[in-house]
């Protein structure tokens, strides 16, 4: 009872304050992005704040984290006298990328303006990319992400002011990997919404990394959705590191449509953060397509990670893989769910999903939930998950050789998270994300190494 009067009053807070700041939050866009807003606010109305209730969130209760939040919204711009792409380079130095900042869910022109890309290519504001390249935005923008699906697709798009557009031109190969720092910064308690539109062309390539981090110790909830159309041919690499404080609830959905022998590669690093939810849904629509998939969550305290994903099958001789790991410290918890739906005619399926997980201490808890269901019998499928501790003979086995006890079970940590690790392609990238591990098995968690702000944990 006490959570459906949560859902009732927060449902009611935050239409009163979308009601009260709708002059605003339209201003400037055109007809159809606004026209969308009406059937989410329907949806939002009907489906609520997720909770136990919600069957997709059953491990994610965010009916509390809604109870009474009161926090500022980013309605508009905020401006700092600090040039944060002076004194911030992300966890990655002297990685050779191009660097796209994005402040509160704002796309930060005067640090993106004199940022060079290959001819044809198109980096820019989502908000100015609606009124400037309105037939590719207008025919990509919630085809994917729909929001009678999931409610935190319906509160994004209630809300969605500006992000992130990018196009990539057929048969155009970017060298340069593209880095979008998504950057939390404020003086109070804030709640970001941010949208992004990707789109990539037939025969195109291009590597994305989508770093997310906080600068300050405010306590900050950050919705934040990314639409990706992937066109034939196409081979993407998408990376994620999350690396937010405790006081931070990131809620972000990852929507992918692949054409006919589009590669997928995408792989979601949580090293911190305070409750972090992580959607992610992928439409094998072409023949010959395929996705590899994984991620690894780090968490201690009473942190908070749930991942959660649909892939579906929709034509034949599309292959995916799944990889989920989860270390779990103190009293922290987890969740995964992942569902494979293999539809009708999508014969010669190969679809394999994994998640394992260790908890390190009685009072971490982890909750796994493997699903498959297939329409069809000439496929090739397979799901699993475990839960456990340290392996105890080979923990003994590396103490016998002289390996003191700290040292062997972190040796042992880090050898069951580099499985995932060594999906990386990029060689600069996967060996600082190696360090970047190393460093957080062993409670070395101060602030990003190559960041001038300081960030409580």
């Amino acid at each position: 009872m006490a959570e459906v009067l949560e859902k009732i009053t927060a449902v009611r807070r935050i239409s009163e304050l979308y009601a009260a700041n709708l002059a605003g939050i339209t201003e400037g866009l055109p007809s159809w992005v606004n026209q969308a807003r009406k059937p989410a606010f329907v949806a939002f109305q009907r489906m609520g704040i997720p909770g136990f209730r919600t069957e997709n969130y059953k491990y994610t209760d965010l009916t509390r984290l809604f109870d009474n939040e009161n926090f500022r919204r980013s309605f508009t711009p905020d401006d700092f006298e600090v040039d944060l792409s002076e004194v911030f380079n992300c966890d990655v130095p002297e990685f050779d990328t191009h660097l796209i900042l994005v402040v509160n869910g704002w796309y930060d022109d005067a640090s993106n303006k004199n940022t060079q890309y290959p001819e044809g290519v198109i980096v820019k504001s989502l908000r100015k990319a609606m009124v400037e390249n309105t037939d590719l935005v207008e025919k990509y923008y919630g085809k994917l992400a729909n929001v009678q699906e999931d409610p935190l697709i319906a509160m994004n798009t209630l809300f969605a002011q500006d992000g992130v557009f990018i196009y990539i031109p057929d048969n155009l190969h970017i060298e340069k990997p593209l880095q979008l720092i998504n950057v939390l910064r404020s003086e109070d308690d804030l709640y970001a919404t941010q949208r992004n539109l990707i789109i990539a062309g037939k025969n195109s390539q291009v590597k994305l990394m989508f770093c997310d981090h906080t600068l300050v110790p405010q306590q900050f909830i950050n919705n934040n959705l990314t639409e990706f159309e992937m066109g034939e041919d196409s081979v993407i690499d998408i990376y994620s590191i999350q690396n937010q404080h405790n006081k931070t609830a990131s809620l972000t959905g990852l929507y992918i449509h692949q054409e006919r022998g589009s590669q997928l590669v995408t792989s979601a690093i949580t090293l911190h953060g305070g409750i972090i939810r992580n959607n992610l849904k992928v439409l094998l629509d072409g023949e010959h397509a395929s996705a590899n998939i994984c991620g690894l969550a780090l968490s201690d305290k009473n942190q908070h990670v749930d991942n959660y994903t649909n892939i579906e099958h929709i034509k034949p001789n599309c292959h995916s893989n799944q990889l989920y790991k989860n270390i779990l410290d103190d009293s922290s918890t987890g969740g995964f769910t992942g569902r494979i739906h293999v539809l009708p005619h999508a014969t010669k399926t190969a679809a394999y999903q994994r998640n394992n997980n260790v908890l390190l201490t009685n009072a971490a808890k982890m909750n796994t939930k493997p699903q498959l269901v297939i329409d069809n019998d000439d496929v090739k499928c397979s799901h699993g998950a475990t839960v456990g501790r340290i392996n105890d003979e080979a923990l003994f086995y590396l103490q016998a050789r002289g390996i003191n006890e700290k040292e062997a079970r972190l040796m042992l940590m880090f050898a069951f998270a580099h499985e995932v690790l060594a999906e990386v392609k990029i060689e600069k990238l996967r060996d600082v994300i190696d360090k970047l591990v190393n460093k957080r098995l062993r409670g070395e968690v101060s602030k990003c190494h190559s960041c001038a702000l300081d960030c409580i944990r």
